[in-house]
C-alpha cells in the first residue's frame, strides 16, 4: 500500500504574492489533512508529483515559482468544481 501524502494550499489573491503551504505531511498527517478538507467540502486534487514537490517545501512558505503553473491548473479545476457546485444548487 502506497503511504498517503496531502498538501493544503491557501492563496488570496490581494494578500499573497503566491499561493502558501497551510498544511502538508505523509501517512497519519496526510490522512488527517484529507479528513479535515473532506469535513469541510473542499475538493481534493490527485498528483502525486505535484504533492511529491510540495512536501519538499516549509510549511506557511510560499510554494517554489516552479510550481506556479502546475498550482494554477489545480487552481483553475477548483474554481470548475465550484462553478459547476453552485450551478448544481
Amino acid at each position: 500500500m502506497l503511504t498517503p501524502k496531502a498538501a493544503a494550499l491557501k492563496y488570496a489573491m490581494h494578500e499573497d504574492n503566491a499561493p502558501k503551504i497551510v498544511a502538508a505531511g505523509k501517512g497519519e498527517i496526510a490522512l488527517k489533512i484529507i479528513e479535515k478538507a473532506k469535513a469541510y467540502d473542499v475538493p481534493l486534487f490527485q498528483n502525486p508529483t505535484l504533492a511529491d514537490a510540495l512536501l519538499e517545501q516549509k510549511v506557511g512558505s510560499e510554494i517554489d515559482p516552479r510550481l506556479f503553473k502546475a498550482v494554477a491548473e489545480v487552481f483553475v479545476w477548483l474554481m470548475k468544481v465550484e462553478e459547476e457546485a453552485q450551478l448544481s444548487r
